[in-house]
């Protein structure tokens, strides 16, 4: 049984490097450059943003209520 257990890879669900470094990544200059590429990344931040603003927002609300 350990066997099985020491061969599968752990998975850590609160890893949030890849989250975290994505607004401070280099540009890649092998990547293709268009402006759909480029609208969607941005979008994707401002949504992250917005997440983790509202986040933020619930967990104050929760803490000043008690």
């Amino acid at each position: 049984m350990d066997n099985k257990n020491s061969n599968k890879e752990k998975v850590n669900y609160f890893d949030f490097s890849e989250v975290l470094t994505y607004f401070f990544r280099k540009k890649d200059p092998n990547r293709p450059k268009s402006f759909n590429l480029k609208a969607m990344h941005t979008i994707n931040k401002i949504s992250m943003l917005m997440f983790l603003g509202a986040v933020i927002v619930m967990i104050v609300r929760a803490i000043s209520r008690a």
